[in-house]
């Protein structure tokens, strides 16, 4: 499956005092492209998904190994990639990359689990549909 591709400019509240973005910076690069891959698949996070009569469903990070390579600087314009590696029972596995350019800065594997009424569930059949 191709990866999203989801680009942003990096801006000075990226950035810590050295003008390199800071790292926490790019687990919310990484959190909007997450958003953007899934709502290319029409699963709108925003809406309060319903499954089953009034439960709300949400994904929530479980896990998530990150590899800071190289710096991103202000002004710099990065691509963040996320393709989906695996789809478990109540868990996506995504892969995913900071670019600028073709040069790699950051790679990260994500585990995301689906939660109802805050607590572990399977993901629902429609959902799954949407992702595969």
């Amino acid at each position: 499956m191709t990866p999203h591709l989801h680009t942003l400019r990096v801006y000075y509240e990226d950035t810590d005092f050295s003008g390199a973005v800071y790292h926490a910076s790019y687990l919310r690069f990484m959190e909007r492209a997450r958003t953007e891959f899934l709502r290319t698949r029409g699963v709108e996070q925003g809406a309060a998904f319903v499954s089953g009569g009034a439960d709300k469903f949400g994904f929530v990070v479980r896990s998530m190994q990150i590899d800071w390579l190289k710096p991103a600087r202000m002004d710099d314009l990065l691509t963040v990639e996320t393709h989906l590696e695996k789809l478990g029972g109540a868990t996506l596995d995504l892969g995913q990359r900071v670019l600028r350019g073709e040069e790699l800065l950051v790679s990260a594997q994500v585990r995301v689990a689906c939660a109802i009424d805050g607590r572990a569930a399977r993901l629902p059949a429609d959902l799954r549909a949407k992702l595969v």
